[in-house]
């Protein structure tokens, strides 16, 4: 197949370099960042573009993997094209598209990319989704070019799978970006946490989440969480350490009223 892709980020670059080595042509990268386009376009034999006029009309596919809030202008500047359009984000309709293309879709990676970061797309669940039939077939044999894991998911349950994402990665990698903070106030090292980190997220494919919860707000332990509260300087995480205790409590109370 033959694929243009627009955005050089994080995603972009996984995903284009996955789609090379699955043996599709990439046609050309565009991105308002010169070297990133044109570093990720040596890597897959493209042609790079920092202006969308130039953008080939002849792809089979187009990817649009740029930051949200920049998609509906990228749209409004592409050139007429034949070939489908998609997008790579969990949290927009794919119907962004429609004033402009009657073939259409998703073509969601739930994931965690870091440039820089080897990944292995096989294991990657992929969600997809279609402006018709025939786009979302397409779009389900691309898929399985990339990942075992194909799914088909509409708009409205992407965005919760989204919105499940961020708690399950984002927010869960900046509380261990407060955990670093809060260890190296004494010099221990973060390395110290990590068979923790590695052992709590190894349970979680086994049991389910609740049932792996450990710690005093499971325990009811207003000493141990009083005297945390007093070790903590910074008002903000001192929040954050009580609305979390508070959740763990209630969502603990919540199950065993439902056993």
């Amino acid at each position: 197949m033959k694929i243009t892709v627009i955005g050089s980020g994080n995603v972009a670059t996984h995903l284009t370099r996955a789609l090379f080595e699955a043996g599709h042509t990439i046609l050309q990268i565009w991105s308002r960042t010169p070297g990133h386009a044109s570093d990720l376009a040596r890597r897959v034999g493209a042609e790079s573009l920092t202006d969308t006029g130039k953008i080939s009309p002849d792809a089979d596919l187009y990817i649009f993997s740029v930051k949200d809030d920049a998609l509906s202008e990228v749209i409004n500047r592409m050139p007429e094209t034949g070939g489908v359009w998609v997008h790579t984000a969990g949290s927009l309709s794919m119907e962004l598209f429609a004033c402009r293309k009657s073939d259409y879709g998703v073509l969601y990676p739930l994931q965690t990319f870091s440039r820089n970061r080897e990944l292995s797309f096989d294991a990657i669940p992929l969600f997809i989704e279609g402006s018709n039939p025939e786009t979302r077939a397409m779009l389900e044999q691309l898929g399985r070019t990339l990942s075992r894991h194909v799914l088909y998911l509409p708009g409205e349950k992407r965005k919760k799978l989204h919105l499940a994402a961020v708690f399950a990665c984002n927010f869960v990698n900046h509380l261990y970006a407060l955990a670093a903070e809060i260890i190296a106030e004494e010099d221990i090292p973060f390395e110290v946490l990590l068979p923790l980190i590695g052992e709590t997220a190894a349970k979680v494919t086994e049991m389910a989440p609740a049932e792996a919860q450990t710690g005093p707000a499971i325990r009811s332990d207003e000493r141990v969480m009083r005297m945390h509260l007093s070790l903590i300087g910074d008002a903000r995480t001192r929040e954050i350490y009580r609305l979390l205790s508070e959740s763990i409590a209630e969502l603990t109370k919540r199950n065993l009223l439902l056993t």
